[in-house]
Parts: C-alpha cells; structure tokens; sequence
C-alpha cells in the first residue's frame, strides 16, 4: 500500500486494531492521552453497553407488583412459582416496595449480588426520553438532556480535567505513559469518548506484528529527495493542510507505537486461570448462543494484568457493547417465556461478569475496576402480540466490582403506566461514580462534565434538589462483609452453655445447600446437624448434645460462599 493510500484511508475511515481477536479502539487523540501517572488513583470504569435497549421489567422483576406485571405481560411473564425455571427472589432483607427477582439465567448475577458487588438502580432515564435509538445513545453518550447537541461526551470531558493536556502527537507516548487512557471495543466511534473539535481516531490492523510490517514497508519510509514523508513540501506545514496532515501522520505513527504496547502487555500476562462461558447451554436464536462479552472481558482482564503488579496497561475507561436487546418479536419462545433471545442476554451478561469478577480476584486487580451497565432506553410495561416488547423510557442500571454500594436504589416502578417512569437521571448515575469511584472533584463534575449539580442541585421539574445516590465506595473496606452480615448469620445458640438440647439460629438470604456441623475444640467435625438446602429466611435446628463431654464445641454454619463458626459450651 502506497502511503498516499495509507492517509487516504486513515483519514476516511478510522476502524480498530485486533488484538486477541477482539477489535478495540485505541482513543490516542490528543485530548484522550495522557500521563496516567497524573491521575490520582489507578481506579478503571467499564461501561457494558447493551444495544437496542434492555427490558428491565424481565432482567429486574417486581415481587409486590407481580400479578400486575403478569396481567399487562402473560405471553411473556417470567414465573414467580410452579416452574422449574421460575424468578429468582434476589433479597429478602429489601422493603416491600423495593423487592425485586432475576431472570431465571441470571443465577450468576444473584451469586454477585449475594456476595456485596452488585448495585441495581430502578428508573434510569432522562426527561422527555423520545424512545430513538440514534438519538437515545447520543444523549447517554454526549451526557446532556433530550434537547441538547454536545459535540462532545461526558467520558470525553472527564479525561480532559483529570488530565492536563500535552502536545500531540510529539509527545506521545513516552516513557512514563505509553497507553491510551480509553479503549473501545468494535469498531464503531463512539461520541462517548469525543471532546470538543477532537475525533477519536485509530489504525485497523489484524495483529501489531502485521502492522508493524505494514508501516514500515509503506512508501514513505524508504522515499527520498524532496518528498521523504510522501506528504507536500515543508513550506505548507504551517498552513490548515499541512498541520492536518502532519496531525494525520502523528496518529500513523502513534498507532504502530500502541499497538506495539498493547500486544506486548498482552503476552506477558498469563491467560486465565478461570473459566468463561463461551455458549448459552439452553434453546435460543442461533445469534445469540454464542457469548460475545467473554472475549472482551477476557481481554481487558489480561491488559490491566500485564504479568504483575504495575505491568498492566493504565487505560482509566474501557467501553464494552452487547447488541440483540432490541426484542420487537420472539424476546421469548411462545412454549416458554423463560427461554429464547432475552434469556440467552442475560445469561450471557450474569455469567461472563460473575467470570470476570473471579478473574480479577485471581489477578489481585479485584479493588480497581467497577463496571456500570446502559442502554438507549428500556421496553414498555405491556408486552406485544409478537412475544416482545417496544421502544420504552426508564429501565435498570446494574453496576458491579468490589467498590459498589450494593443494593437496590429505588423501587418498582409504577405499572399503571405505560412507560416505566424515570426515578433518576442517567446523569446522577455518572455524576455519583464520578464523585465515589473515579474520585474527581464534585465541582469539576458540577461546571465542567455535567454542566450542573446533579449530585445535590436542583431538580430540573423543581421537586426539590437531588441527593447522593448510594453506588459506589471511595474507600474500600468492610462494605461488602457488613453487606453479607446483614442477610447471612449464624446466631449465638440457646441454651449455652447446654447440657442436652441447643437450639442454632441462623438465617440466609438465598435458597442454599446448607451444611451445619458440629466440631471438637481439635478442629474435627463430631456430627453433622443439617445438610439439606434451605430456603431464603431464618431458620432454626435443635441439636441434641447429651451425648457429647463436658467441654468446649464449635458450630459451624457452611453456605455455598458464607461461613461462620461459633463456641458452644456443654456441661453436665
């Protein structure tokens, strides 16, 4: 390829490396690459897109609200009971108003939620939502309001306060910064990521060896005389042509230098020690067995690890896409509405996320990265004569990691409505991580991300300010164990100490395979009080211990991740 081509179709048409067999976007524009050692923390935001807009009222459904969600939804309801694949009550410690289930392939998302590090918000939108899909991503993505057109977008802005610029392309990478601070997956631009007058652009290759080898055998590079960079004579270097194609040049080289990096971060770490899954294991549309979020969560695993600590690439935002949610008809299987497209999406997104958790655990990159979930929109309260759904308004947003405030913000939306109404603005989601995970300064998201304070501003129908929405953890420590106490605990026994009977309380807030045995002072296991699964609830066993010397027993209380111990004395 000639390099006169080479610019052409750079400067026509910006599609992403391959890396892994994944293709991602390299944001190295000028606004989008700086020193990551500025920042003041290593912490990562990924954010899953689901394309088409999800129906939340079958990902999160309402328990209270049941027969009412099953009178507007009967060819597509989920079962609340009688079925072997039936809702998934996700906790019973929540308000009335606020309970909530899971789809029934969301198993893995309940275990994640189980265990402190998952955050459902109810009624995400913005007001006058018109239900578009172009128009929809646009606003989501740019961070406005349904009549604003922001050539820019919220992640965009973000990076440019929590970094200072430097001048591009001369001064990047270097050697105290050589990733892009955002990576997209596909091969899309997204708006998400622009800042004002800069249009993220990046280089397609299939492998950086490739690359490499195409760069360099490119005309340019072996020209010599007067046009030794294949480009007009110097003399117009200064004039608009010539700074756009010297800009044009810089990304061109500047391209083969990240694509070098990234391919050999990602050698040096080791692939996964956890397993990913890879297809859907029931019946579903052809398209949709296959995961399409494993690859990339796998890769952006890999990258932050970088073989040890520090190795890792610094990228601050990685955006991750998921299509197929736009479920006109068959989001269902008319025998089943447990099954088919929209089962095989959220098995896809509760397991491939449980998978990643467990990864970063095992790379020790488990207090790092916090990933929210959005979508253009969410599906109508009424279900369709097609076994789907139609353009919506509001619709849950599900955030997981280590560093979330887990829980259920909000409540069940109001199903006398035809659209699910807007509790919070989308902003006040971002806004919130922002503030809590990120750690920018509120004011920065107030004047320069947002444009206003919707983390304790006035709201915009004059009902009063907005207040700080409980997301994520700036510090942490001890949320995710107070979480788990407070809906998983062994009881003090009584009597104690007991010389025939003892009765054990303890309570679980999932239906579980619970072991409870009863252990000597020397570690090994006497009796086995209870090993059958039991329900969500509290529950209590009699244990009989006339049998056992005085002395001093531990009981102890297995679940399928919990585990407590406690001391039991028995006397005569």
């Amino acid at each position: 390829m000639r390099r006169r081509q080479f610019i052409k179709k750079l400067s026509l048409a910006a599609v992403p490396i391959t890396l892994g067999g994944i293709p991602i976007r390299l944001m190295a524009e000028n606004s989008l690459t700086r020193m990551a050692e500025q920042s003041t923390n290593d912490r990562v935001l990924i954010i899953l897109q689901m394309h088409g807009g999800n129906d939340g009222l079958n990902s999160i459904i309402p328990v209270e609200a049941y027969d009412l969600y099953y009178q507007w939804r009967a060819n597509i309801a989920i079962p609340a009971k009688n079925s072997l694949r039936k809702m998934i009550p996700l906790d019973s410690t929540l308000p009335s108003q606020a309970q909530v289930g899971l789809h029934p392939d969301m198993i893995a998302m309940k275990d994640l939620y189980d265990r402190g590090r998952m955050t459902v918000v109810q009624g995400v939108s913005y007001k006058n939502n018109n239900g578009s899909h172009f128009r929809g991503r646009d606003i989501s993505f740019m961070g406005g309001g349904f009549d604003d057109y922001f050539s820019s977008g919220w992640v965009g802005r973000y990076l440019q306060q929590e970094f200072e610029p430097k001048v591009y392309p001369d001064d990047f990478p270097n050697s105290e910064m050589k990733d892009p601070l955002a990576i997209e997956m596909g091969s899309d631009v997204s708006l998400i990521f622009h800042q004002q007058g800069n249009i993220p652009t990046s280089i397609s290759l299939n492998n950086p060896e490739s690359f490499a080898r195409l760069v360099g055998e490119l005309e340019g590079f072996v020209d010599q005389g007067i046009d030794p960079r294949g480009k007009p004579p110097t003399a117009l270097d200064n004039s608009s042509y010539g700074r756009e194609l010297n800009w044009i040049l810089g990304l061109e080289d500047k391209s083969q230098d990240y694509a070098e990096r990234l391919y050999d971060v990602y050698k040096a770490a080791s692939p996964t020690s956890v397993t990913y899954p890879e297809r859907y294991p029931f019946n579903a549309p052809k398209g949709s067995m296959r995961n399409g979020l494993t690859p990339q969560l796998q890769l952006i695993a890999r990258l932050l690890d970088g073989g040890g600590p520090g190795l890792g690439v610094k990228t601050k935002v990685f955006l991750v896409k998921m299509g197929g949610f736009d479920t006109h008809a068959e989001q269902v299987e008319s025998y089943d509405p447990t099954m088919g497209q929209h089962a095989a999406l959220m098995y896809h997104i509760s397991s491939a996320m449980k998978a990643f958790q467990d990864d970063l655990k095992a790379r020790g990159l488990e207090d790092r990265v916090l990933t929210v979930t959005t979508s253009e929109f969410g599906r109508r309260v009424r279900a369709n004569g097609s076994y789907g759904t139609d353009h919506g308004t509001g619709a849950p947003v599900m955030i997981f990691g280590k560093g979330v405030q887990p829980g259920v913000v909000g409540v069940v939306p109001d199903l006398n409505k035809q659209n699910v109404e807007m509790q919070f603005d989308y902003r006040q989601v971002y806004a919130n991580l922002l503030r809590d995970w990120m750690l920018v300064d509120e004011a920065k998201i107030n004047t320069d991300i947002f444009f206003k304070d919707f983390i304790n501003g006035p709201k915009e129908d004059g009902t009063g300010n907005y207040e700080p929405l409980p997301l994520a953890t700036q510090v942490i420590s001890g949320v995710q164990e107070n979480f788990i106490n407070a809906r998983f605990a062994l009881e003090d026994c009584f009597p104690n100490p007991a010389t025939e009977f003892t009765t054990i309380k303890f309570r679980t807030n999932t239906t579980n395979l619970v072991n409870l045995t009863l252990i000597s002072n020397q570690g090994s296991t006497i009796k086995t009080l209870l090993n059958e699964e039991r329900p969500e609830g509290e529950h209590l066993v009699r244990a009989y211990v006339g049998d056992l010397p005085t002395g001093v027993y531990f009981y102890q209380l297995k679940t399928s991740f919990f585990t407590q111990t406690k001391k039991l004395v028995v006397t005569r």
